[in-house]
């Protein structure tokens, strides 16, 4: 078990010699023996738990690190003597000089010999936020007068430049603390090839309960016959075998699986090309129960072997 010393905002973390180790590549493709790694981001978009994680990868951790000390701790980490093989820091708008002196220090701690920083940066949606900061019931550090939603505006268009300078931007907004750690062991299992999976989030829903505010992409299958009006098919789902062989039964609900299926074949590798952490693939019916389900359920085979994509199902309204 890890020891932890929380002192005057810092935490400071004894990494777990029974972790396994984590490679990461940076921009410029240059490694070291050691590990650097600064995480920020948006306030509420997971930098806790992402540094948890670290932790249990065997990172020594250090939250809320003044800006002026980074460079401080990455001479640190390069001493052989230190026994700080691996290192994570979380730095964000919580420490009053981080907008202004980040970047001009960033770029000198990337030029510094033996020195391999890697910047990842945590990035979630703008309704996702808010509803963290609801959940927590915590003012934003930006607007503590202020509405949420004003500080999480003011903080993207801030941190914007830094955003731009990270090596790796991943999005945690459909992500549970669970998923967060998983990406950081797949970090370390890929050898740092520097490209993470591309979650693809195929979402059924109704059309009468609103779309997914999160959808990127929205497709509806109301043009296909309705298991409702079938004496028995009523009360089931698409995910029930009477409710299936009925739509399989159906020309037009083959053809749009086939065709559907060969477009997001085609564009899930150019998302993937594309850096994308996450892509939400909404199907639509009337009330999200029979055709949505089915259609949802019937493209999941067929798109696990899109390379770099890992894909799963869920159904929000039935």
């Amino acid at each position: 078990m890890s020891a932890a010393v929380r002192r005057k905002g810092v935490t400071r973390t004894k990494p777990t010699k029974s972790a396994a180790p984590a490679k990461a590549a940076v921009r410029s493709g240059r490694r070291g023996s050691r590990r650097f790694v600064i995480l920020t981001g948006l306030s509420g978009s997971g930098k806790t738990h992402a540094i948890r994680a670290l932790e249990d990868l065997g990172y020594f951790c250090v939250d809320n690190l003044p800006t002026q000390l980074i460079p401080t701790m990455a001479e640190l980490a390069r001493r052989e003597d230190a026994a700080l093989g691996k290192v994570a820091i979380v730095v964000d708008v919580r420490e009053g000089e981080f907008l202004a002196t980040f970047p001009r220090m960033f770029r000198r701690l990337r030029a510094t010999k033996g020195v391999n920083p890697l910047l990842i940066f945590l990035d979630a949606s703008h309704s996702a936020l808010v509803r963290r900061f609801s959940e927590t019931r915590r003012p934003h550090p930006l607007a503590p007068d202020r509405s949420v939603s004003e500080g999480i505006a003011e903080e993207r268009e801030r941190l914007n430049a830094i955003r731009k300078m990270a090596d790796l931007i991943l999005d945690t907004s459909n992500l549970t603390v669970h998923e967060l750690r998983d990406v950081f062991m797949r970090m370390s299992r890929e050898g740092g090839s520097g490209r993470q999976e591309m979650v693809v989030n195929l979402v059924s829903f109704g059309f009468k309960a609103g779309v997914p505010m999160d959808a990127d992409l929205v497709f509806d299958v109301r043009c296909l016959p309705n298991p409702h009006f079938v004496p028995g098919l009523r009360k089931l789902t698409g995910r029930d075998a009477a409710v299936v062989r009925y739509m399989r039964k159906q020309p037009a609900t083959h053809d749009f699986i086939e065709k559907l299926t060969s477009f997001l074949k085609f564009a899930l590798p150019h998302y993937v090309a594309e850096g994308k952490s996450y892509l939400t693939v909404a199907i639509g019916c009337t009330g999200g129960q029979h055709r949505s389900v089915m259609i949802a359920e019937a493209l999941k085979e067929p798109l696990a072997s899109v390379k770099g994509a890992r894909v799963r199902v869920k159904h929000r309204d039935s």
